[in-house]
């Protein structure tokens, strides 16, 4: 029998605020195992926690990007749950009464558009984190993670397949990247991921027993996770067995889903609303005001590459996954208004294989990058009024690419501006002829590949800089003779 996935995911994304939801001690990355921590994340007798106004503007940004309705009222939760990396015995959420709910996702693939639904967002603070190999024969803990500022983006189970889930996070991630509310860095933290999984029978309606999966730390890890999943649920069900409602671990290292725990219920943690916080009321004029301060986000922004700029849907889909990208495409077009295919071809090719070499794909600035967008355009119009080939071009950008220096500067110091004086690639023509007479009768005889070789030739002899459309032409104006 043929079986249908069902997936949903929640996510976790730190927001970028610089000091905790609810204390004032700092969220930044890296510190020492406990130095950002106080009376107040610690939970210490006695300490009330202030919410940070921030994180709930952050929170209605979200909210509105996704297209959720804003609750006027919401509520404070008490998560009861006893690990040694969660001081207070509890964990601050929202349970009955989130911000935000019933938004979705445009999730696109190849120019294919889907909403994914989302049945929530709300805010929470973080746990610590426990550490199992510091020590032999101890787990240490980490508490400066405890009361960094999250949020919970729990999607319907509107996913079908493991490259679906893949495509959907990846659109939620540059969605909170657009929007400034949080830096996706998954490596760090910032982004956490559980899967919810099922199948069922093609074409059935019924949500069966799903399992869920943690420590998904990457889109690969989501994508392999979900796939070994489907499998492992399949057979199950083949055999003859029913699948258990657990929570899994995902082993990167085996690429296998194994047990962790039963899975919880609602119930098993006891929530209730937090006594030392009231309702947080939010009124239109706060909803409004965080309106009015929104970007452009990525849906809006890829239709708009495609209309202004004549792009293929691959190359606006590719070039506003992420706001850093787009941003160095548009100001590299500012440069060169003329080709701005020219210039996604270069951004896409040259500019992001470099990015993702050297890794400064995770600061999300491309102040950091060392081709600057004005510069790739200086370089892509001097391509376009024929001052250079595109192979000096590639020259030019290595050098670009080091020193920071601009195109023209480059070109005038090495040389390398495009020969394109008749007599001067003439004279390059009748040289290479005359070496390859054999060649030559073999052109004339019907073999006409063989202008690609007289090309090359002619190219090499001239360092690469002879004007590779005139001597196309030159040269068959000469074979013809």
């Amino acid at each position: 029998m043929p079986y249908e996935s069902v997936i949903g995911l929640e996510v976790h994304a730190q927001l970028l605020t610089e000091s905790k939801i609810f204390c004032g001690c700092s969220t930044r990355f890296g510190a020492s195992p406990n130095q950002h921590t106080c009376p107040v994340c610690l939970g210490l007798p006695g300490v009330l926690p202030v919410l940070n106004k921030k994180v709930v503007d952050f929170a209605l940004r979200a909210a509105l990007a996704t297209h959720c309705t804003v609750a006027p009222t919401s509520r404070w939760a008490r998560k009861n749950y006893f690990y040694p990396d969660l001081p207070k015995g509890y964990q601050i959420s929202m349970y009955e009464l989130p911000i935000a709910e019933h938004g979705y996702v445009e999730v696109a693939d190849q120019g294919q558009a889907k909403k994914v639904r989302l049945t929530r967002i709300h805010m929470e603070e973080d746990a610590g984190k426990s550490i199992h190999d510091a020590e032999a024969g101890a787990s240490l803990v980490d508490l400066n993670r405890t009361g960094v500022p999250l949020l919970e983006i729990v999607s319907e189970p509107d996913i079908r397949s493991a490259a679906e889930a893949g495509h959907y996070l990846r659109s939620l991630r540059a969605l909170l990247q657009y929007i400034e509310v949080c830096d996706g860095n998954m490596e760090e933290g910032s982004l956490r991921c559980d899967a919810n999984v099922s199948i069922r029978p093609q074409g059935s309606a019924e949500l069966c027993t799903r399992t869920e999966i943690k420590n998904l730390n990457s889109f690969r890890a989501v994508e392999k996770a979900i796939e070994h999943e489907i499998q492992r649920q399949s057979e199950v069900v083949e055999t003859g067995d029913r699948v258990v409602q657990e929570t899994r671990l995902w082993d990167a290292d085996r690429e296998v889903t194994r047990p962790m725990r039963s899975k919880e219920f609602a119930h098993d943690y006891r929530y209730f609303p937090d006594p030392d916080l009231l309702p947080l009321v939010v009124d239109q004029a706060w909803v409004e005001h965080v309106r009015a301060e929104l970007p452009e986000l990525p849906a809006a922004r890829r239709a708009r590459f495609i209309h202004d700029y004549g792009l293929p849907a691959y190359d606006a889909e590719v070039l506003t996954a992420r706001k850093d990208v787009a941003d160095y495409f548009e100001a590299s077009v500012r440069a060169c208004p003329a080709a701005p295919k020219v210039v996604s071809n270069w951004v896409m090719d040259s500019v992001l294989r470099f990015v993702k070499e050297e890794k400064l794909d995770t600061a999300l600035k491309i102040e950091t990058w060392p081709c600057s967008p004005e510069h790739l355009g200086m370089l892509i119009g001097l391509i376009q009024d024929g001052t250079i080939s595109t192979t000096i071009a590639k020259t030019v950008y290595e050098e670009m690419r080091q020193t920071g220096h601009p195109p023209e500067e480059i070109i005038e110091a090495k040389g390398l501006r495009q020969v394109s004086d008749t007599d001067t690639l003439q004279a390059a023509i009748t040289e290479v002829l005359t070496a390859n007479p054999d060649k030559v009768e073999a052109y004339r005889g019907g073999k006409e590949k063989l202008l690609g070789f007289f090309v090359g030739q002619v190219m090499r002899a001239t360092q690469g800089k002879a004007n590779p459309q005139m001597v196309n032409t030159l040269l068959r104006q000469k074979l013809s003779q």
